[in-house]
């Protein structure tokens, strides 16, 4: 796996130089712009950054959109089918009208 070029968040070109059970340190191939604890900072090629496995991707793509939360989506269902279940109501009245 060392030596292997993989990307950062999908979008960087990086190298592994060094693999351990929780973190890897990997190599910029690029320079890019990087948020860590909600700090700016910029990242110059060559540098080296000790990084989780999960944020090193085979292929250049982006990671997957986060999911919304649980209760949002149902709530959102909830009113879908109110609103339809009204439009309905109404579409009745105005036929026996």
């Amino acid at each position: 796996m060392n030596g292997e070029i993989r990307y950062y968040r999908g979008l960087h070109r990086v190298k592994v130089v060094t693999e351990s059970v929780g973190y890897w340190t990997v190599e910029a191939l690029e320079d890019f712009e990087d948020y860590v604890d909600d700090k700016r900072t910029f990242v110059k090629m060559g540098e080296q950054r000790i990084v989780p496995p999960s944020l090193v991707f085979k292929e250049k793509t982006l990671p997957p959109m986060v999911k919304e939360h649980a209760y949002e989506l149902e709530m959102e269902k909830k009113l879908k089918r109110m609103v339809a279940k009204e439009e309905q109501a109404e579409s009745k009245k105005k036929s026996a009208k």
